[in-house]
């Protein structure tokens, strides 16, 4: 399919480039905590946007019933020296993770730190109430999801493995949630890698589809696990991508498109300047799970016509994939298989054309501006880095930057 070449550049302040059915709508400034991680949920009517933060440990409600107008309802403080990233929601469930903050994203080396993941009642949504705090034992969680039977699927770390494994939570009494299973790779035991070099696990999150659970494992590639007896998770299928394509994390995302037998799987960009192999976004044709095969590649993005740069790699910052649109089940977000929701870092958000699985084309952009100003240590070239996406069920479009706030913008479909 051929790229559509009309150009529209928005007029709102914030907006660098923009091409294709995307309108900017506002930006909030988060009272100067930029943002990282998006949940969302809809209750009596309201929408509410759970943002996670990247240089404090904490959290914003804000309701977004108004997109053009989102009113910050309130900041919830974290637990000091701790990475409060990732947030992810299900019903009246809300669970954020909580980590470590490592020395060059600005922690203190030896600092005391909250590990594990805290369960929040969100019956108020304007309210959460914490319910519960379970622990790993060790380093915490990073990116955790919610499935369809009542479990949550942790990116953990835990004494006695490498990196991040997969522990699975019952949360049906979520003020008590209790783990009933884990799955790890073999070379994840200790003494497998030099110290220097440990695997970096599963980032996560674990996605659900019927038995089987997608996981983006690093450098392991995309794995599949049998999940139905959750006590018992088994190795099913792996496509390793790495080497010669990501980086460590070079499977950070893998979102199941269950009605096409399909995984749109990516990387994450690590190093500024593009010093590092080269990082992708693809589908996986998972019809045999126990053989993924990797069908297409996503068409690198280009510069603005009259971008100041010839290349994203040239322009400073991280160039590459990081987080994607996940509706996981949740009836109040966007559903749709042949569109993705994809950042870029400096390249700003990217939306790509699904239909035609072996021929994917990008059909949108918009790229805020750079931040004015600098809060957080990187990136060490001050350049926009857009960080995650999340779009609900109205098209309405909301992403955060490393150095700014939240975005939103109005998704007009497909051209």
């Amino acid at each position: 399919m051929a790229r559509k070449e009309t150009r529209t550049v928005a007029t709102t302040d914030w907006v660098a480039a923009a091409e294709g059915p995307l309108e900017a709508l506002s930006y909030h400034g988060l009272d100067g905590r930029p943002g990282f991680k998006l949940a969302l949920t809809v209750k009596d009517g309201r929408h509410f946007l759970y943002v996670s933060h990247l240089w404090h440990s904490g959290w914003s409600v804000l309701d977004v019933t108004e997109p053009a107008a989102p009113k910050h309802v309130r900041f919830i403080p974290g637990p000091p020296s701790t990475w409060t990233l990732q947030v992810t929601l299900c019903g009246d469930l809300l669970a954020t993770s909580l980590e470590p903050v490592p020395p060059d994203w600005g922690g203190e080396s030896g600092a005391p730190f909250s590990e594990g993941v805290f369960i929040w009642d969100i019956t108020d949504p304007a309210n959460p109430s914490q319910m519960s705090h379970f622990k790993t034992g060790d380093r915490g969680t990073h990116r955790n999801g919610f499935d369809d039977r009542g479990l949550l699927h942790l990116s953990a770390r835990v004494a006695g493995q490498v990196g991040l494994i997969l522990v699975l939570l019952d949360v049906s009494e979520p003020g008590a949630p209790r783990e009933i299973g884990r799955f790890s790779m073999p070379d994840q035991a200790p003494g497998r890698h030099p110290a220097s070099d440990p695997p970096f696990g599963i980032h996560g999150p674990s996605i659900r589809v019927g038995d089987l659970a997608y996981l983006p494992y690093g450098g392991h590639g995309l794995v599949i696990v049998d999940v139905a007896a959750p006590a018992r998770p088994k190795f099913v299928g792996q496509l390793s991508v790495r080497p010669p394509l990501g980086t460590k994390i070079a499977a950070h995302s893998a979102v199941p498109l269950p009605g096409r037998n399909l995984v749109v799987l990516n990387s994450e960009a690590l190093e500024e300047g593009c010093n590092e192999p080269v990082n992708y976004a693809g589908l996986i044709d998972v019809t045999d799970p126990m053989s993924p095969r990797m069908i297409s590649l996503f068409p690198t993005p280009r510069p603005p016509r009259d971008a100041a740069y010839e290349s994203f790699c040239a322009r400073g910052g991280r160039f590459g994939p990081h987080n994607q649109h996940i509706a996981a089940g949740n009836p109040h977000l966007f559903q749709d298989e042949s569109v993705c929701f994809l950042t870029y870092f400096n390249a700003g958000l990217r939306v790509f054309d699904l239909r035609d699985p072996h021929h994917v084309a990008e059909i949108a952009y918009m790229i805020p501006k750079d931040p004015p100003s600098r809060i957080g240590p990187l990136p060490r070239t001050l350049v926009t880095q857009v960080e995650d996406v999340l779009v609900d069920a109205r098209g309405v479009v909301y992403f955060t930057e490393k150095n700014t706030g939240l975005y939103i913008a109005k998704w007009h479909g497909k051209p």
